[in-house]
């Protein structure tokens, strides 16, 4: 069978930007049918922020398609930055329930009853979060690379990856000085958020680089040139390494415990058997703890929800929930 293509470029036919807490603001946009059944995306990173690509993976003349960027991050304002002596919007101010609650704030601003939600690695554990607390606004949730922001999960991140890919993980490691490199996370937060400037963008080079090199089965040359490429890069390793040293899940609260909350929403795991990032093995946890969600492997993908087998199931599943509505 043939692989499935992304749905044609759309334009967004409404946007705005939605005030929340701690003087966050967030970017939202809807595309497709305007009547249509809401799906709403949650971006992955944290602080990947969401892109163009994200409306593809929908039928648009089925889905209400609704995008945002999570607080901090994308055209969502301000983006993360140093915790200073106001404290406000600073970085301490992003975790993941805030970003939770968040989800909440926008789907009532939007008059959204209930919507299918849509999320991948870091957009899976939020939608995890969401569900556990809200199952009655939830039609159906599609993971994909799932992460339970477990100490081990950051741990593979930052030390078990060169198993795998050991020249990455070297040109990562490397960065930090020998006598640093037993805590890279941080020395990696030490180098983001202090005052050189230079040395902050050069931290998030090479953290942007690491995990980019690790998250395709295909890998391609990724370059971060421009201005804009590289303040995105700089908010994405910032608001990673914040919450991975502040906001891990401890085992008495593992998500894995929550799922009675919302067992009997329709759900699907797709998940690759070469996915580095977020290993197999936290899917297979999730699917044997929630065996009434389907549980899909795809044989020959990563990451990254543009790997082509990853995608082209992606799209398989959208196109079948729409018999869900």
């Amino acid at each position: 069978m043939a692989l499935r293509k992304l749905y044609p470029p759309i334009a967004p036919y409404s946007s705005g930007f939605l005030p929340v807490d701690e003087g966050h603001t967030l970017y939202w946009e809807q595309s497709g049918n305007p009547d249509g059944v809401p799906i709403v995306v949650l971006h992955g990173g944290p602080g990947a922020g969401a892109g163009p690509q994200h409306r593809q993976f929908f039928d648009p003349d089925h889905y209400r398609i609704v995008i945002f960027d999570q607080r901090g991050c994308g055209r969502s304002e301000p983006v993360a930055q140093p915790s200073d002596s106001s404290g406000c919007a600073a970085i301490h101010s992003i975790t993941p329930d805030a970003m939770m609650r968040d989800i909440e704030t926008l789907r009532t601003h939007l008059n959204i009853r209930k919507m299918h939600i849509f999320g991948g690695s870091w957009g899976s554990t939020l939608a995890i979060l969401y569900a556990a607390q809200y199952p009655q606004h939830c039609i159906s949730l599609l993971l994909r690379s799932i992460f339970l922001l477990t100490r081990g999960e950051v741990e593979w991140f930052l030390y078990g990856i060169r198993r795998i890919f050991p020249e990455l993980w070297e040109e990562f490691a490397h960065f930090i000085p020998a006598d640093e490199r037993n805590d890279l996370l941080g020395a990696y937060i030490k180098r983001l958020n202090g005052a050189d400037e230079e040395l902050a963008m050069d931290a998030a080079l090479h953290w942007v680089a690491y995990e980019s090199g690790c998250s395709l089965l295909y890998p391609h040359i990724h370059t971060v040139t421009s201005d804009a490429q590289k303040k995105a890069a700089l908010t994405l390793a910032r608001l990673e390494s914040h919450v991975y040293a502040h906001h891990l899940i401890a085992p008495e609260h593992d998500l894995l415990k929550r799922i009675d909350a919302f067992r009997h929403v329709p759900a699907t795991i797709i998940q690759g058997r070469y996915d580095i990032l977020s290993p197999i093995i936290t899917a297979h946890a999730l699917h044997k703890a929630w065996p009434e969600a389907d549980y899909i492997i795809v044989p020959d993908g990563g990451h990254s929800s543009l790997d082509p087998s990853i995608r082209s199931r992606l799209l398989e599943m959208t196109d079948s929930l729409r018999t869900i509505r």
